[in-house]
């Protein structure tokens, strides 16, 4: 029951929602952005997230999850994610961020992107997947990171997963150390909310070596 509590948590508003509602189809939405400009780079395209706790680097697969990861770069290239948090931290769980500013405010994120987890790759140990609310295709800005086998969160016959578009490929210290602070509750938040506050500095662009 307390893995069905976590898995509800991986919504994109800044409370709970039960995410594993009726998977209808997706009806009529704002379109998700085109692909971003690509760095110059003869491998797939990466970022780096510079947090107050350190810096790692995502390993961005475009060839699975080319929706998500042109969405997500978008993201990037407007530079939404400075200033933001990583507002939920669940040991041996995920940890999730990029949609609440400083204030733990939501930050507007109209744009959604159609859902890619039926694309062969599973939520395992430093992967970065699109968090969503209950609707399938709701997935806004914000993004969690694996921090165990989450098999759980991977597609079942009867409903939709949470779709992967990247892994960890540098730092995973880094987001191992994020994924170990005191947590407790914060305003509308309950649970789970870091007491001192890990602030997303900036994500950008790199080269792929």
């Amino acid at each position: 029951m307390k893995q069905l509590l976590l898995i509800a948590g991986l919504t994109c508003a800044s409370w709970c929602l039960p995410c594993l509602a009726d998977d209808a189809a997706p009806p009529p939405a704002k379109a998700a952005p085109s692909a971003a400009p690509a760095a110059k780079s003869s491998g797939p395209p990466r970022v780096q997230v510079v947090t107050n706790m350190g810096s790692f680097v995502i390993e961005l697969n475009q060839e699975r999850a080319p929706l998500t990861v042109a969405h997500f770069l978008a993201y990037v290239e407007e530079g939404f994610y400075n200033g933001t948090v990583f507002h939920r931290v669940v040991p041996n769980f995920v940890i999730q961020g990029g949609g609440l500013d400083t204030d733990y405010k939501v930050k507007n994120a109209p744009l959604r992107v159609v859902n890619e987890s039926g694309n062969g790759l599973t939520n395992a140990r430093g992967t970065v997947g699109a968090a969503r609310g209950g609707e399938p295709h709701s997935s806004d800005s914000q993004f969690y990171i694996n921090l165990y086998d989450n098999a759980d969160l991977d597609p079942h016959a009867t409903r939709w997963g949470y779709a992967v578009f990247g892994k960890v490929v540098q730092g995973m210290e880094v987001v191992d150390a994020i994924g170990n602070v005191p947590t407790g509750s914060h305003g509308a938040i309950k649970e789970d909310v870091p007491l001192k506050p890990v602030i997303i500095e900036k994500i950008e662009r790199i080269n792929a070596p």
